[in-house]
Order: C-alpha cells, then sequence, then structure tokens
C-alpha cells in the first residue's frame, strides 16, 4: 500500500520561508508533484519532478521563488518556498504518479495523494 507523509507547512509572515517534506513508501513510481489548493478554489499544479532523471517542472506563478527536490535514498520530494505571499496562502498536497501519463500538469493523472499540509502567509 502507497503512503504518502506530509510535513513541513505552517504559519508564516510575507516574504519568509517554508520547506514542505514529502515521504513515500510502498512501491516505486515516476514522478511525484505538488499541488495546492486555496478555499473555494480548484487544487492547482505548483510543481513536479521525475524521480529518476530529476526533471523539475515549475508553475509560473511561483517560478523563481519555489524550488522542487528529491532524495532518492529517502524517497522524499521537498518543496523549498521562498519568499511566501499571502496568496500563496493554501492547503499543499503532494501526489505520485506510478507511469508517465504524458502530463505532470493535471490532478487526474496522479495515483496517490497526501493527507495535505496547510501553509498560511500573513501580510
Amino acid at each position: 500500500q502507497v503512503q504518502l507523509v506530509e510535513s513541513g507547512g505552517g504559519l508564516v509572515q510575507a516574504g519568509d520561508s517554508l520547506r514542505l517534506s514529502c515521504a513515500a513508501s510502498g512501491r516505486t513510481f515516476y514522478a511525484m508533484g505538488w499541488f495546492r489548493q486555496a478555499p473555494g478554489k480548484e487544487r492547482a499544479f505548483v510543481a513536479a519532478i521525475t524521480w529518476s532523471s530529476g526533471n523539475t517542472y515549475c508553475s509560473d506563478s511561483v517560478k523563481g521563488r519555489f524550488t522542487i527536490s528529491r532524495d532518492n535514498a529517502k524517497n522524499t520530494v521537498y518543496l523549498q518556498m521562498n519568499s511566501l505571499k499571502p496568496e500563496d496562502t493554501a492547503v499543499y498536497y503532494c501526489a505520485l504518479q506510478t507511469g508517465y501519463p504524458g502530463t505532470y500538469f493535471n490532478t487526474r493523472y496522479y495515483d496517490y495523494w497526501g493527507q495535505g499540509t496547510q501553509v498560511t502567509v500573513s501580510s
């Protein structure tokens, strides 16, 4: 059984940094991603990383501020978030792809999800 355990959310001020972690267990996988969902909005793509090659993809809204990385030995993916803004406030979810479906940007193509971690950025 696949498990994704997230950690690292919290309440910070605008301009601060946070690092989210997501540890995966249970099987091999192709890629992992981070999504976020603000109140009243749909879940949106933030970043993704392929596991073997380490290729990364980020949404335009976080490019230059957020960095996704992985630790293969720990089966863990990280999201380093710098220069946080109030509009980054959301529940952040990590997700896992077991194979490559042709895209990293759509929630429908992820097979497993973490429980979510709240990130709140005050102005």
